[in-house]
């Protein structure tokens, strides 16, 4: 009676997880740039679109994706070294999928979890990823202060070629993708590595912003503050100001890098489940664009 108590017991207990510096063979004082190197090659190596009949490298992958998403957030970093798992916000960990390994079916009900509020994040396909990193991409220039308009596929992505100069550079730049449809996309950055190809760098998930899904990059020499959108529009009839300044207590620092002059590649990822992401895609030096 009493072992079959503590069987129970050791099937109720939970999982015991391991350690995001391991799981991504890194040392605790490892660089941004270091974890995001380790992350991309387990990233590859394990992605179902590589591993169909392989059930532990989906769960691997899966952990490696967890994993990277303590380490390559700042605040998570600090609370995980701090206090491990027990100082994570289990709400604030988001789901994340791979639509390229989703059937019909699971597609439907991830767009319904998407429609209802649940957040959930979605990895970039394994081909893309390999293909950049192949450097078989087709780059399209775009010349700084000029904005361009298309449709993305979904699970494909437009590989676009920024030429900045040094006054340029020293200025800084702004990169706006804007969904008029609504559609969820992800604005990707790439840098070029040694063999030719492109290595994913930064990446931004499409946010709804009044009437429109956006998502932004900033290479600036000074902070950028995002501010909430999501106020009560009865709310801000009633009292602008009020609205104006509640507002403003939910002012979220933006990602801020340097870029120097050169050609960079960016890229917009098309993650909207059963419709085109209609996307309008500007490229605009700072102070031409504030």
């Amino acid at each position: 009676m009493g072992s079959k108590r503590e069987d129970c017991t050791s099937a109720a207990a939970p999982v015991i997880r391991r350690d995001p510096y391991e799981v991504l063979s890194v040392s605790r004082d490892s660089t941004d740039q270091e974890i995001k190197t380790a992350y991309r090659k387990l990233a590859l190596k394990y992605h179902p679109d590589k591993n169909a009949n392989n059930p532990e490298a989906s769960e691997l992958f899966k952990e490696v994706a967890y994993s990277y998403s303590i380490l390559s957030d700042p605040e998570k970093r600090r609370q995980y070294d701090s206090a491990g798992f027990e100082a994570l916000d289990a709400a604030s960990m988001d789901m994340e999928i791979d639509l390229s390994n989703l059937g019909t079916v699971n597609t439907v009900f991830a767009a319904l979890f998407s429609k209802l509020g649940v957040p959930i994040k979605t990895t970039i396909s394994a081909n893309v990823l390999e293909e950049a990193l192949n450097g078989t991409v087709t780059v399209r220039p775009l010349p700084i202060g000029t904005s361009i308009s298309g449709k993305v596929e979904k699970q494909c992505a437009h590989f676009f070629g920024v030429t900045i100069n040094e006054q340029q550079a020293e200025s800084g730049i702004v990169v706006r993708v804007t969904s008029l449809a609504q559609s969820k996309f992800k604005l990707l950055y790439f840098e070029q590595d040694a063999n030719g190809g492109y290595g994913l760098a930064l990446q931004e998930d499409s946010e709804k912003t009044g009437k429109v899904t956006s998502a932004g990059m900033y290479f600036l020499h000074f902070q950028v503050y995002r501010m909430d959108s999501t106020m009560n529009a009865l709310a801000m009839a009633k009292d602008p100001d009020a609205a104006f300044f509640k507002r403003l207590e939910g002012l979220q620092p933006c990602e801020v890098s340097e870029l120097k002059a050169g050609t960079h590649i960016f890229a917009v990822y098309g993650l909207a489940l059963f419709i085109c992401a209609l996307v309008l895609v500007s490229f605009h030096t700072a102070f031409g664009w504030f």
